[in-house]
């Protein structure tokens, strides 16, 4: 299915709007001849541990990627741009809220690390929430997708968006459990107390996509497996304007089977697998359904089978290389991965695929990341980390960083070295109320096994 957008401007497309048709009924994608493995579950286990080295190249990754949320936020209102050229002088004006999420969070990160002084990491946050609260253009509490980075209003006559809004909270209520200071903790109470998400529910439990002042509610639902999950369990989570339990129950959950591996997955890019799971802890958590981290380890993992067989047409895709997701393209924006496959593949390489996957497959998405900058040198590399996309078989090199892209590898390279996001984010009562209402237990799992298990497997 073609999906680009040749003549529009990348920075308007919406990686959401790409896939609507693409979600579908329960399919099985087992290879002929496979057999069936089953996943052990021993007992619980901290994150993956890795080398002195692996360590050093992820701060080198995650302080470019952390000087892309000082330089694209603006001064005055803390909202930070959706993307950036960093070939050329970029005179983009367009913030996206996700991405101010993502950068919200990054200046947590940034102060640990020792990236950001305390007092400035303080004015920045302080700055973005006060704007965010009392001047940023909102509708029932939630933000509009894409705003004029320098006044907030809403540009491209963008939807109000509930995944947008549910990322841009992530980073709010980081930033309220790290720094806990009394201005930040009242702006985020503030925050997120006026989203109404009841509002998004009051004719269906299959929540919309977003609003638009033009035409009312989006004709889209969330309705099957994908980043949702953040927006039901901040809706669960919610003190002021709670959904109901059984909401997190009407989403469809669509089992997928390939090459002997069963998970939950959508016709839809790596990334549903990664959003929601950069701040909400998953791990050592089922509900009725699933363990959702241990899913993201064997979706990733078939997605790297996936790309590998994809070597036989690309021969670009191999154990060094590989990873496909919603981004640039040579000739426009592009939700593509699989399996099965979605969009018209190419032999374009996404390192944010491999990134949002760091503490999935840590081994198998390291050796990716490693092989892109130090072979791929400033082609793929810049002074925010890698360039959104690029493909070695044309000799071409995307010109731009994206926000959400970056942002996404800057936070899961954390959570794989420490835990950080998870654990500093699930400190707030509306995360762990919001697991607790969706009835979400605890048990013992040994995902480093799981991860040996699959990273050694023969493909």
């Amino acid at each position: 299915m073609m999906l680009m957008a040749k003549h529009m401007s990348r920075e308007r497309i919406s990686r959401r709007h790409l896939i609507q048709g693409l979600i579908g009924t329960t399919v099985s994608l087992r290879a002929s001849g496979q057999t069936k493995r089953a996943l052990s579950l021993p007992a619980a286990s901290d994150t993956e541990k890795i080398s002195q080295e692996d360590d050093a190249f992820l701060e080198d990754l995650e302080r470019a990627n952390f000087q892309f949320f000082v330089d694209q936020a603006d001064p005055e209102t803390g909202l930070v741009k959706d993307r950036c050229n960093v070939r050329a002088a970029d005179k983009t004006v367009a913030a996206n809220v996700a991405a101010t999420g993502f950068g919200l969070t990054a200046l947590c990160i940034g102060h640990k690390r020792g990236y950001i002084s305390l007092a400035e990491a303080h004015q920045r946050v302080i700055t973005a929430l006060h704007f965010l609260w009392a001047k940023m253009p909102t509708h029932r509490g939630f933000f509009y997708h894409f705003a004029n980075v320098k006044t907030g209003e809403r540009v491209w006559e963008s939807e109000v968006s509930s995944i947008d809004t549910a990322i841009l909270l992530c980073g709010v209520l980081t930033c309220h459990q790290y720094f806990r200071r009394p201005e930040i903790t009242r702006f985020a109470y503030d925050i997120f107390s006026r989203i109404e998400w009841t509002w998004l529910s009051e004719d269906t439990s299959l929540l919309p996509h977003g609003w638009s002042p033009e035409t009312g509610f989006l004709p889209y639902r969330w309705d099957y497996y994908s980043e949702l999950m953040m927006i039901y369990l901040f809706g669960l989570g919610s003190a002021t304007h709670s959904l109901p339990p059984e909401a997190w129950n009407a989403w469809k959950r669509t089992t997928f089977e390939y090459e002997g591996l069963r998970y939950i997955g959508s016709f839809a890019p790596l990334f549903i697998h990664q959003y929601s799971q950069a701040w909400f802890d998953f791990r050592g958590k089922r509900d009725r359904y699933a363990d959702y981290f241990l899913n993201s380890i064997i979706a990733t993992e078939v997605h790297r089978i996936f790309c590998l067989e994809l070597g036989k047409q690309f021969p670009d895709y191999t154990e060094d290389l590989w990873g496909v997701s919603a981004s640039d393209s040579q000739y426009g924006y592009v939700a593509w991965g699989g399996p099965p496959a979605t969009g018209p593949i190419d032999g374009t390489i996404v390192p944010s695929a491999a990134g949002g996957s760091l503490p999935f497959l840590p081994e198998a998405t390291l050796r990716v990341l490693k092989t892109i900058k130090y072979r791929y040198g400033t082609g793929a590399w810049s002074r925010y980390g890698f360039v959104n996309a690029f493909n070695p078989l044309k000799n071409w090199y995307d010109t731009d960083v994206v926000g959400i892209d970056t942002g996404i590898t800057m936070l899961m390279a954390e959570n794989l070295r420490t835990g950080f996001v998870w654990n500093t984010f699930m400190s707030n009562p509306e995360a762990e109320r919001g697991f607790q209402r969706a009835g979400f237990s605890s048990y013992s799992v040994d995902y480093k096994a799981e991860q040996d298990k699959l990273e050694t497997r023969t493909t």
